[in-house]
């Protein structure tokens, strides 16, 4: 296929184009048909791509019809406090207001007075990776909130405690490995997470294929537990307990193979000695047997890789957890080995970690929790709207975001947001957050931004590239790089368009470009970069100076990639820990301080009974978070907000089709689904649900509850701040 550099003008006629799939983490390939309006009218899997070779989920099937939704937002709105109601606005006049609130109200109640929360799409866009840190440092806040803290925060913080780097994170080496440990994971579904990796299915049938062995441990039999050699149920939250235990096994049976420079050895040995298999079996509901022989296999396999995500990340031990997955994987000797847990070499090199990382550089005002990667836990976002002071929140600026439905106890935002003085969002929709906005500004569609997975090629289980140009004239608008820019601009009081020949994006981009040849090296004698845009030359300069890069001994560039819009593959995982280290020491650190610490809490947790029903999330095929339940092939058959609950607990308690869930934070009226997938004592509810009222209209069809009336905010996984969405005790009756 021909080289795609700049976008076909409409009326050009059908014709078939190349993009990847922006809407989960596994970066799949994909040909799409646009018509002579620029629509799009089909999608399929693009064989040709090195690493998804044609897969194609439910998901990504659709993006057609997300793309052309027609609830989906192209013109700024401002909404009248008076009345409540919304009008369509130039973007002039938005930003003009946006500079005329955010500046006052920082000016009156200081810079700690604006908020930002960053929602998870951000990490599928080219604008999100490069454009939002110069909104965070116009704003001067720091108060910023992500959705990191509502699930893979305490994944991050482990590794850059262990590894002295919170993007180092390995991953399995899912296409060599002999023996994969799966926790709190469900692929088949979610596409993978914080392991990027299309065809996840397929890769793990893949596995078994080849004679190796897939165990999967989780509260549900998943439609991954499913597929799996062995399922085992566990109870909720007690993971840390389990990998613990299977620490103490290695340590007590002379089992361990450590192959690589570590220190804190003797310390972990010790923090694990209280917690032998029969410890915890009662806690865990996995018999001690079990536990120790899961031990054994691992060490005994020829390669191994334990993997562990959500569903062990938003428990209230799940940091400890996280640091466990990789004490394990170390200790058996598959840490940055073939077949075992490696790190992906990202094409686009950013900014180098220097120094060692360090989380807690400062705390929260109201609650004192601690940041880590520059941000506050969204658990206490609300506190920080709600309570007086100096500080207070007072306006907010919300990107691809719906914390009134992902964050934990959404009711709380919900009024929050609604008391703010001033509020506005990036987001191309009308929904539970953004209702609160006083300006919300759409992005471009999907087919008229470019695409490069800064972000998850950093995860990813071989090492690859792709770049997709935009397929889409923007016409009239900005673009979302540009919403960034100006927005920025904005909230640091300055004009919009200071001048007819000025442009602000270009202004930005060159004195990055700029900055980073002079980190480099090269400002004296400045290369030609390739791109139609200032923001592809800086993919351009990111490629050249990355590890396949041109000025770095490879061939890689931009051009490159416009070469080959299929992709390109560039081999298997390769170890490289020493390169990948920002320690003190220069060597994997595995008994930080913080993570001991952590354990006299576990050991307290064991003297306490477990709750009698408990309540987790689940994941969806056909589902993201909250904002894909607005295509009508997306909603319905098992994509449903039901809650899951064994048949003997429906009968134990005297249960019809509806219950009441309570908790300590909220109750809803839910529509049961009995099911011995599940095992007794755990009930389950899909997140990002509760559409009523919604101004999208296939949503507000399918409204479901929202799971995070149940989640209290001030329970959370101490280190990383996380918030706890699994493992919440619940009670039933009969609605």
């Amino acid at each position: 296929m021909a080289t795609q550099t700049s976008p076909t003008p409409a009326g050009a006629g059908s014709r078939n184009l190349l993009r990847t799939c922006p809407l989960c983490e596994a970066v799949c390939g994909l040909e799409l048909t646009l018509d002579s309006d620029d629509r799009v009218t089909a999608v399929r899997g693009d064989k040709h791509d090195p690493f998804s070779a044609g897969f194609i989920c439910p998901k990504g099937a659709s993006f057609g019809r997300l793309d052309n939704d027609p609830d989906r937002l192209t013109e700024p709105m401002i909404r009248d406090r008076a009345t409540g109601t919304w009008r369509i606005a130039g973007w002039d006049e938005a930003f003009d207001l946006i500079a005329a609130r955010i500046p006052a109200i920082k000016a009156a109640h200081g810079n700690q007075s604006v908020g930002l929360y960053l929602g998870n799409p951000n990490a599928h866009t080219v604008a999100g990776t490069l454009y939002a840190p110069a909104l965070i440092r116009a704003l001067g806040t720091k108060n910023l909130y992500s959705a990191s803290t509502a699930d893979q925060m305490p994944k991050q913080l482990a590794c850059g405690l262990l590894y002295g780097d919170p993007l180092a994170v390995p991953v399995p080496d899912l296409d060599r490995t002999d023996y994969l440990l799966m926790l709190g994971a469900n692929p088949l579904e979610s596409n993978g997470s914080v392991c990027t990796a299309p065809d996840f299915p397929g890769r793990l049938r893949a596995l078994r294929a080849r004679g190796g062995r897939l165990v999967v441990v989780d509260p549900r039999r998943t439609r991954t537990a499913a597929l799996a050699d062995e399922h085992l149920f566990v109870r909720p939250g007690t993971d840390a307990y389990l990998l613990l235990a299977m620490v103490h096994t290695l340590f007590a049976e002379e089992l361990t193979g450590v192959a690589t420079e570590v220190q804190g050895l003797d310390e972990v040995r010790a923090a694990a000695a209280d917690f032998g298999p029969e410890t915890v079996a009662g806690r865990t509901g996995v018999p001690a047997d079990t536990i120790r022989r899961l031990a054994r296999e691992l060490a005994a396999a020829p390669t191994a890789a334990v993997y562990a995500r959500i569903g062990t990340c938003t428990a209230e031990f799940g940091t400890l957890t996280q640091w466990l997955v990789d004490i394990l994987n170390t200790l058996t000797g598959n840490l940055d080995r073939p077949g075992g847990v490696m790190f992906a070499t990202a094409a686009a090199r950013g900014i180098v970690r220097t120094k060692p990382f360090r989380p807690g550089r400062w705390r929260s005002r109201v609650r004192q929790l601690p940041e880590a990667m520059g941000e506050l836990p969204v658990a206490t976002l609300v506190d920080e709207i709600t309570t007086p002071g100096e500080g207070q929140i007072r306006a907010l600026i919300t990107v691809a975001g719906n914390p009134v439905l992902s964050a934990p106890s959404g009711p709380r935002l919900d009024g929050a947001f609604a008391g703010l003085d001033f509020m506005v969002s990036i987001d191309r929709y009308l929904n539970e957050t953004t209702r609160h906005a006083d300006v919300i500004l759409p992005p471009p569609r999907p087919v008229q931004s470019p695409h490069y997975d800064f972000a998850l090629l950093q995860f990813a289980v071989r090492n690859y590239a792709r770049y997709s140009p935009p397929l889409v004239a923007l016409g009239e608008r900005p673009s979302e790089a540009a919403l960034y820019v100006r927005l920025g601009a904005a909230v640091s009081g300055q004009p919009h368009n200071p001048g007819a020949d000025f442009d602000p994006l270009a202004a930005f981009d060159e004195f990055v470009i700029g900055d980073t040849l002079q980190r480099a090296g090269l400002a004296q004698r400045r290369p030609e970069l390739l791109g139609g845009t200032t923001t592809e030359q800086r993919l351009d300069l990111m490629l050249r100076l990355g590890p396949y890069g041109a000025w770095n001994g490879g061939e890689l560039s931009l051009q490159t990639l416009l070469d080959n819009p299929h992709g390109i593959d560039l081999g298997p995982l390769r170890p490289r820990l020493p390169e990948v280290l920002r320690t003190a020491s220069g060597k994997v650190e595995l008994a930080p301080e913080l993570l001991l610490a952590d354990i006299d809490r576990l050991r307290a947790g064991a003297a306490n009974p477990p709750a009698e029903l408990v309540l987790i999330g689940r994941r969806h095929l056909r589902s993201n978070n909250s904002w894909m339940h607005n295509m009508e092939r997306l909603v319905g058959g098992t994509n449903q907000c039901t809650l899951q609950i064994h048949p003997d607990d429906v009968s134990r308690l005297g249960l019809g089709d509806y219950a009441i869930v309570k908790s300590a934070a909220g109750s809803l009226t839910v529509p049961l689904e009995p099911t011995d997938s599940i095992m007794p004592g755990v009930v389950s509810l899909p997140h990002g649900w509760g559409h009523s009222g919604s101004a999208q209209q296939v949503a507000a069809e399918h409204p479901g509850v929202n799971a995070n009336t149940l989640t209290d905010d001030s329970v959370l996984d101490i280190p990383s701040g996380n918030a706890v969405f699994n493992g919440v005790p619940v009670s039933l009756t009969p609605a």
